[in-house]
């Protein structure tokens, strides 16, 4: 389970500049990647998408979020990102569009948004309530191993049996056997947690939307993107989208990049 007070961040310095394809200009300091994972995972997830950014020359941080719920991890990664020089390009998966909306919202250094089959609450709304809107997402009671925990919450895991139906659908089996192992989980207040903001509206956006997803239904993406003027691309995924499909990701986030000046 991701530390409270420590983050597991993974950061990784610029290395020599690159000219290939999508690259920015030498000439220019690319900003700050941050990478922010949602429930039922952790910042390993993004290893194929670190890799690829600091061979371009980006320097990435990979945040290890603690998965308490909207407010507290709002906080925590406001907090990380105080301490990052220049501008940043936000990326969230899943749970994690509703913190980097909150975070962006706050945070002027914030100057792209990359939702990765991710939710994008507007002021008011719940992740519960967004993912419940549109038919086909597994993420079901009878699904979840649930554990009470001290204070009266409780964190919510998916049953290592289904988590390659709902969640890891598109890795190979031995990938889900382990992550199906080591999956964070997150709290049960996450899913009634309501936004307290609107994603900015000035900030531009790119959405990567998954075609096969089990836990947040394809078209609660699609609604959810166009409602903010995301500039959307598909990729077919289940919904561990960084682990499945990075290349999407990959140029989503370098478009990103490339937007700012």
């Amino acid at each position: 389970m991701a530390s409270l007070a420590v983050t597991n961040a993974s950061a990784v310095t610029p290395g020599t500049n690159d000219h290939t394809a999508g690259s920015q200009p030498a000439h220019r300091a690319k900003p700050t990647v941050v990478l922010v994972h949602g429930a039922f995972a952790d910042s390993s997830s993004w290893n194929s998408e670190i890799g690829y950014l600091r061979g371009h020359g980006y320097p990435v941080y990979a945040i290890d979020t603690p998965l308490r719920g909207l407010p507290f991890d709002s906080a925590y990664v406001e907090a990380q990102l105080k301490t990052v020089k220049g501008p940043v390009v936000l990326v969230g998966h899943s749970y994690a569009g509703e913190v980097i909306s909150q975070v962006a919202a706050k945070t002027p250094k914030v100057k792209a948004l990359v939702y990765v089959a991710a939710l994008i609450p507007q002021t008011g709304e719940s992740a519960g309530a967004l993912i419940g809107q549109f038919p086909g997402s597994q993420l079901t009671a009878e699904n979840f191993r649930t554990v009470p925990l001290p204070g009266g919450d409780t964190d919510v895991y998916l049953k290592p049996d289904k988590y390659g139906t709902v969640y890891g659908n598109g890795l190979s089996a031995s990938a889900i056997r382990t992550a199906s192992v080591t999956q964070e989980p997150i709290a049960l207040s996450a899913f009634t947690d309501k936004a307290t903001v609107d994603p900015p509206a000035k900030t531009p956006k790119w959405a990567v939307i998954s075609t096969e997803d089990h836990a947040v239904p394809t078209a609660a993406q699609k609604f959810e993107a166009k409602r903010v003027g995301a500039h959307i691309t598909y990729t077919r995924s289940g919904h561990d989208v960084p682990s499945i499909s990075p290349g999407a990701v990959d140029r989503a986030i370098v478009t990103a990049a490339n937007s700012i000046h």
